[in-house]
């Protein structure tokens, strides 16, 4: 295996388990997802599909196409992560009906709320594929 095969398939590692997540939330505990969580699942569920399929073919190109996605999600669960702690105005909020972008009710891990769940993993996936594609450069 290629040296680098350990980032990729640690990126993809993460990407799997926060679509898991996703989806155990609003599969399994019913909960309806707000416009701006939406729009993260948009970026989040194709990252599991071409990372998972770039570290098992070992196709540096999947790295490649991961990485606009993962900053593209790190940007807007940075702006969500914002607007729930108050830096962002509340006038500033993208969401109309259904639930509130603002207001999370769903904590886990001792208080952490999903959207700061969400830049984290972005993050994660971003500076292991960061690493990756240094590791493998041609």
């Amino acid at each position: 295996m290629k040296s680098g095969w350990f980032w990729i398939i640690s990126a993809w590692s993460v990407a799997l388990t926060a679509t898991l997540g996703a989806l155990f939330i609003g599969e399994v505990m019913g909960m309806t997802p707000c416009l701006l969580c939406w729009y993260q699942r948009i970026f989040m569920f194709p990252l599991a599909l071409i990372l998972g399929m770039a570290a098992f073919a070992e196709d540096r190109r999947g790295a490649i196409y991961a990485m606009p996605l993962a900053l593209g999600g790190a940007t807007l669960a940075g702006y969500h992560t914002a607007l729930i702690a108050g830096w962002v105005p509340k006038w500033w909020v993208p969401c109309g009906s259904g639930p509130s972008c603002s207001e999370q009710s769903l904590e886990i891990l001792g208080g952490i709320q999903i959207p700061w769940l969400s830049l984290g993993a972005f993050s994660v996936i971003a500076i292991l594929l960061f690493v990756y594609l240094r590791k493998t450069r041609p």
